[in-house]
């Protein structure tokens, strides 16, 4: 069992006799220092016990339930396999935008992209960068512009003339 999980069974383990010690008329004081937490904690749980006894003390998930469940996830896989010009896009490109409108279409589910990100993560897919150059690339139409066009573009010094009057040197 990893730590953290130890660690949440020992909250929980604590939670439960802070609970049974409320229910035997223990005043939320005096539990709050046999258990080592403080009085607000004791009354919070002590509101959980009220609503819904001792289970109300156990353990609950935390956070958003997730909304791409396994089957889910795994059609998208198989959407993204096929591509994004077979899925009506007209490159191969997957961006997160894509991939969120893909998501919407198939399951109405909208994300962020932070949120988009973790879900491809979690289904082990990752950042790709195209390997080689694109086929379109015109090498002499490319050497023409660096040799023509980018001298007139890129910014080089004044010639140095004269100084000005405001000029340190003394000759």
């Amino acid at each position: 069992m990893a730590t953290g999980e130890k660690k949440l069974k020992e909250l929980q383990r604590r939670r439960l006799r802070a609970g049974r010690l409320l229910l035997k008329g223990v005043a939320q004081a005096e539990v709050a220092r046999r258990v080592g937490v403080s009085r607000a904690t004791v009354c919070e749980w002590n509101e959980r016990l009220a609503q819904g006894g001792l289970d109300g003390l156990r353990r609950r998930a935390r956070g958003r339930p997730a909304g791409l469940d396994a089957a889910m996830r795994a059609q998208l896989g198989q959407a993204l396999k096929a591509g994004a010009m077979a899925n009506g896009y007209a490159t191969e490109l997957w961006t997160l935008g894509r991939v969120g409108r893909l998501i919407e279409q198939r399951f109405g589910l909208k994300y962020s992209a932070s949120q988009i990100w973790r879900i491809l993560s979690a289904m082990g897919w990752s950042c790709q960068r195209p390997a080689g150059r694109a086929r379109e690339r015109n090498e002499q139409a490319i050497g023409q512009w660096k040799h023509k066009r980018w001298r007139v573009l890129k910014k080089t010094p004044a010639p140095r003339g004269e100084s000005s009057s405001s000029s340190t040197n003394r000759d």
